[in-house]
Order: structure tokens, then sequence, then C-alpha cells
């Protein structure tokens, strides 16, 4: 039989421990209710019950921290918890068991990033990795709310200071300061928005925090490449001896092309005949096949490379690694750069500019659209304000035909005294 007596302060101080082993004393007032006399001298109050048939023990505070007093209160409200059907050590396993931001980041980067394209799933784990994880990583998964997800994405917003390097000599950085960065914090926003829609559907919370996060203002690069600047860029890949970097450059503003599509571009993905480039899946942002129609100038390109290029090498462009191809080409766009006196414009805007001559040349943007493989129109109409420029010499071609015209008015008085 279980020692029993009223748990007083002096009680507990002169319990002697029993060696080998530890024992309790329970309260003879409230059931369940015991004091726990370690073999090491430590004394710690637990409160005994049985639920659904099973025997559980619960420990809840060590004494002197714990007042007898104020154990005995806690001991109460356990005891009315149980009587009316409750489990408290099971509410503390469901918490100690519960699902943490850093589960769900690792089942999301598992399960969905792996579907991803390669680098936007990089991305996406490099912002969970980064942003996410040191503030949130420890929380449970049900405890982020609305203001949590604002709250870290104003701060992802303001940017942060930045190593920049002066000198050669790594002890000479120093911090630049913190550029605001909104497109970073709106992307955040729409993966914490996905990987906890996903939370919802794999019943790890009721609800998404992320649903309705304040998107920032974005102001899209808008760089084309003028006349003149294309001009002097010509003449820079003409006049480079890498040829091979060169073509690449040609073929992203002939096509339109992301510079990742023509690097890893095949023979085999041309059809001269046809005058036709089918882009695998695996190369495309939409992950899809995206077929294009090519210019003669292209065709071109692609015959002097199969010259070039040694029998069985089926890259366009390889690479100084056997079997791949070209992987980066930004020291010789740096140059290029500097040659054709385009310091701010990049690769990429070699792909605005495409799309800007093909406006000037009347194509709508449902064309630009396809040739560009833009899966949203939303996209394309980045490009619908190049447009004005045609439908203005429309309305002036309008505005001249019905322009009323003018009248030659004599002077009689004039005439007679010519005559």
């Amino acid at each position: 039989m279980p020692t029993r007596e009223r748990l007083t302060e002096k009680l507990v101080r002169d319990a002697i421990p029993a060696e080998g082993r530890d024992y309790q004393i329970f309260d003879d007032d409230i059931r369940g209710f015991a004091v726990c006399i370690y073999r090491g001298g430590g004394r710690a109050f637990t409160f005994d019950y049985r639920v659904a048939g099973r025997q559980r023990r619960m420990t809840f505070g060590r004494w002197p921290e714990w007042t007898v007093t104020a154990a005995r209160d806690r001991a109460r409200a356990l005891r009315r918890e149980v009587d009316l059907g409750g489990d408290p050590l099971g509410e503390r396993d469901q918490i100690r068991e519960a699902a943490r931001v850093n589960d769900l980041i690792d089942r999301y980067l598992k399960e969905h990033c792996v579907r991803l394209a390669p680098t936007n799933a990089s991305d996406q784990k490099s912002m969970m990795m980064k942003l996410v994880a040191p503030h949130w990583g420890k929380k449970l998964v049900t405890e982020i709310t609305k203001a949590d997800v604002e709250k870290l994405l104003a701060k992802v917003a303001e940017g942060r200071a930045r190593p920049h390097k002066e000198k050669p000599n790594n002890r000479a950085r120093k911090l630049q300061p913190a550029r605001p960065t909104p497109v970073r914090a709106n992307r955040l926003g729409e993966a914490l928005r996905k990987m906890f829609n996903l939370a919802v559907e794999w019943e790890m919370r009721a609800d998404n925090p992320a649903s309705s996060f304040y998107r920032r203002i974005e102001n899209a690069r808008e760089r084309f490449l003028t006349k003149e600047e294309i001009d002097r860029l010509a003449k820079a890949l003409e006049s480079d001896e890498d040829q091979r970097a060169a073509g690449i450059i040609r073929m992203c503003l002939l096509t339109g092309a992301r510079v990742g599509e023509v690097r890893q571009s095949r023979f085999e993905q041309f059809n001269l005949e046809l005058g036709v480039w089918a882009k695998p899946a695996a190369t495309t942002k939409q992950r899809k096949v995206h077929r294009v129609p090519i210019s003669d100038e292209v065709a071109a390109i692609v015959r002097q490379r199969q010259l070039l290029v040694p029998k069985g090498n089926p890259w366009l462009f390889p690479g100084d690694v056997p079997g791949q191809p070209v992987k980066e080409i930004r020291r010789f766009w740096r140059r290029m750069q500097a040659t054709a006196e385009i310091g701010d414009a990049r690769i990429h805007d070699l792909r605005h500019t495409f799309a800007s001559l093909l406006v000037s040349g009347g194509a709508s943007l449902e064309m630009i659209s396809k040739l560009l493989g833009h899966t949203q129109m939303q996209t394309t109409q980045r490009y619908a304000h190049l447009l004005d420029a045609p439908l203005r010499a429309g309305l002036d071609a309008v505005a001249s035909a019905v322009r009323p015209r003018l009248k030659v008015v004599h002077d009689q008085d004039a005439d007679r005294k010519s005559a």
C-alpha cells in the first residue's frame, strides 16, 4: 500500500531518500497527488491517474521551485480535468509530437520541390533554409499566424547589408548598406503560401496564414538595346576570338531564348528543313516541350556549328569538360559589355530586345507569347506599351485622312491691280 498523508512543506523537506530506489508519498486529500522522493535526493510533485484503463503518471513541478500549496492547486485542477474525461499527458504528448516548421520544410522540399525546375527548387530551398528556418524552425506549424508571416516578409523586404569586396585581399571586405528587396519578399510569400496549402492538405493545420500576404510593388526591369547598341554588340561579337560564346549570344538575340536553353541545345533539336527548334522540357522554364520557328540566320549558325563541332558530339556548344555543354559565359559577357559600351545590359535583356523588335515589326502579344514560351499572358503584357508606336502611326494615318484641307483665299483687289 502506498504511503498516504497530508503533504506539507515540512514533510517534503524532511523526507529521507531510500537507497537504490525512488518512492512516492501520496496526499490523503487529492486522489493521485504525490511527491516523489528520488534516490539522489531530488523531489518532484506528480499526479497519477487512469484513463481508458491505462495507468499514467504526470510529473509537473520540482520542489522547492514549486511550493506544496502551488502543487496542490495544480493537482486539484488536473483532478477536475481527468474527472471530466481529459488526458493531461495525452495533450502534452500531442504537443511534443506535433509537427514543427522544420518538419514541414523538410517534407515540402522532399515532396514538392523535387518536382520543380532545378533552379527554382534550389532557390526555394535557399529561402526556406536561410530565411524561414532560423526564425520559425522550432515553432509548431499550428503556431504560425498571419502576423508572423507579415513580420517575416517585412524583414525580408527591408533587405540586409551585403559584403562588398573592393580589393582582392579578403581583409578589405566592407559592408554595403541594406538595399530593399521587395521582389524577394514576394517570392518568399508565394513559396510560404504553397507550403502552408500543402500543410493543410497534409492535415498539419486547418488554415493557411500566408493565403493573403501583402504583395509589394514590383518594378519590372525594362532594358532594351537600341539599334546603335545592337550594331556595336554585333561588331564586338564578330571581332572577339571566342566565337563559341559569341554564337550563344547571337542565338539569344535572334531567338529570344534563355541563355540556359541555348547553352544546352543539341543538334538533334533542330530541323533545318522545316526551320524549327524543339526545346525539350528539361531545359525550358515552363517544363514543357517548346517548338519555335527559327530564322535563316539561326539555321546558318547551326550549320556552322555542325562544321566546327567534332562528329559524335551532340552539343551545339560543347564545353571544356568532355561530354558537357558550355557551363557559363559571364566573363565573356562582361567583355562584351565593355567593348560594346552596354555596361548596364544583362544577357537576359537580349530576350526583352527580341520581343521589342517583334513588336516594332507588327507582331501581336499572342505571337510574342508563343515565341517566348510564356505560360501566362500577364507575363507578355509587360511589352504591351511598345505597341503604342504602331498604334499611334495608325491614328496619324486616320487623322490625315479626315483632316480638312486648307483652301486658298484670293484677294480680289490685289488680283485687279496685278491684272
